[in-house]
């Protein structure tokens, strides 16, 4: 019988479809952390109180790579390329949700619509991660490697959900309800197709790698289908509804650490990046090259 749980066994047991799992993950944890730091060194002069938070998102999702690259590592595996139609972030920014990256690469100081716009975005895109973080929590909360990782990850979602929802609030009480209700709205309609996209590319590669019958392969589709259609019907209002976090000031303070995953070498023939350079939203200023391992962490 097919269940989330040994889907998910099936494809962290095998080692071709870990790195690429793995992969897509990190690559994605990666460029959300460029994106919150670069929007970190952009923030309007009115509203720099939101900079501690945005540095702190950033430092996590830098940390959030480190960790499922350092889980390939554990196995000895090296990241894979990644297919560009499982690139969740880049298929969400080809689409106009979110900030542009070309605009990130610059020095203007974003506007108070800039900030609604990433906000926005964010409330969206960590609803979904929030889900899958806890989807994977409950399957492998008993796994000595991959649930003490998820678990932590789990929780800085959570942390970052609770940050939106408190921002936005905050901006909306300042008269800018109106246009977060809109920016919400695009950005949740949007998502819950492009997250049905990837998950059908995922689920090809991770059918060819694993040889899936044909049955199972259309067995999975029509369960991704019928999300979407659930989704499409109204599921998408709950990325759009916002309330009051029961923890306040989520991200105030520092990201935890990970040291147990973080200190890995860095594979052979990569220099290791130093550590105040992924840490200042100023050294970010051009968009890291993309690597093999860049990709989203929505699949």
């Amino acid at each position: 019988m097919l269940s989330a749980r040994s889907v998910f066994e099936e494809i962290l047991g095998d080692d071709e479809s870990f790195r690429l799992f793995c992969s897509i993950a990190a690559g994605g944890e990666a460029q959300g952390g460029w994106e919150n730091a670069r929007i970190a060194a952009l923030v309007p002069a009115g509203e720099r109180a939101l900079v501690p938070g945005i540095t702190r998102h950033a430092a996590d999702e830098d940390k959030h790579a480190r960790i499922f690259r350092a889980l390939l590592e554990k196995r000895g595996l090296r990241p894979v390329d990644v297919p560009h139609e499982t690139d969740y972030t880049m298929l969400l920014e080809r689409h106009g949700i979110g900030l542009a990256h070309e605009q990130l690469k610059g020095d203007r100081e974003l506007t108070v619509r800039d900030v609604v716009v990433h906000l926005a975005h964010s409330r969206v895109t960590v609803q979904r991660a929030s889900e899958q973080m806890r989807l994977l929590l409950k399957c492998f909360a008993d796994d000595p490697e991959i649930g003490r990782a998820v678990r932590m990850i789990s929780h800085d979602e959570d942390d970052h959900l609770a940050y939106c929802h408190e921002e936005l609030l905050r901006l909306a009480s300042a008269g800018h309800g109106h246009a977060i209700h809109r920016v919400l709205r695009e950005c949740a309609l949007t998502e819950i197709r492009v997250h049905r996209d990837v998950s059908l590319a995922v689920l090809d590669h991770m059918g060819r790698i694993l040889r899936w019958p044909p049955t199972k392969r259309k067995a999975l589709a029509t369960g991704i289908h019928a999300v979407y259609a659930y989704e499409r019907l109204g599921g998408w209002r709950r990325m759009v509804s916002l309330k009051r976090p029961e923890r306040r000031d989520a991200l105030t303070g520092p990201a935890s650490p990970a040291t147990e995953y973080a200190r890995t070498a860095p594979p052979k023939g990569q220099a290791e990046v130093p550590k105040n350079q992924t840490a200042s939203p100023e050294n970010q200023a051009v968009s890291p090259k993309r690597r093999p391992t860049t990709a989203s962490r929505g699949a």
